[in-house]
């Protein structure tokens, strides 16, 4: 069932009760709170390393189709240039230009499920050959990081 569709099945239904009064108004702007907030829940967060200098790394959030498109087979760290490189650039465009207009504050975000760096030509040597953070070389993270992707690898 899409998303949309059981929003409005569950606002149908009650399934809603424990929103305020403010976010429970009738019609249209109750139907779309509960969609925003539908929607934030069930998004990934990607955080944008790049090399921009005010350092703000965001955090934009992605449909699980389009987190499957940047980070296929388990990866959660990609680099936009691979990216480009593995799904053409029409195609990365496509998957990353919606993101744009999702930002999320850090404080908000529950999470971080996936890194997306950019003029990242000089960490490539770094990163994991998996692209999956739990399977960084332990000589890059302390002992209890190790412990903790030990246990998820």
């Amino acid at each position: 069932m899409a998303h949309d569709d059981l929003v409005d099945q569950l606002l149908v239904s009650g399934g809603f009760l424990d929103f305020g009064p403010k976010s429970c108004r009738c019609g249209d702007d109750a139907i779309a709170v509960i969609k925003r907030r539908w929607q934030k829940k069930w998004m990934k967060n990607v955080q944008i390393i790049d090399g921009a200098i005010n350092a703000t790394f965001s955090i934009f959030q992605a449909t699980d189709e389009e987190f499957s498109i940047i980070f296929p087979d388990g990866r959660d760290i990609e680099v936009a240039d691979d990216l480009v490189e593995r799904v053409g650039e029409v195609e990365a465009s496509r998957v990353l230009a919606p993101l744009w207009q999702r930002p999320i504050l850090k404080r908000d975000a529950m999470g971080i499920h996936g890194t997306l760096y950019y003029g990242a030509k000089e960490r490539r040597e770094f990163l994991p050959p998996s692209r999956r953070e739990v399977d960084w070389d332990e000589t890059c993270v302390n002992e209890a990081q190790r412990a903790l992707f030990r246990a998820h690898q």
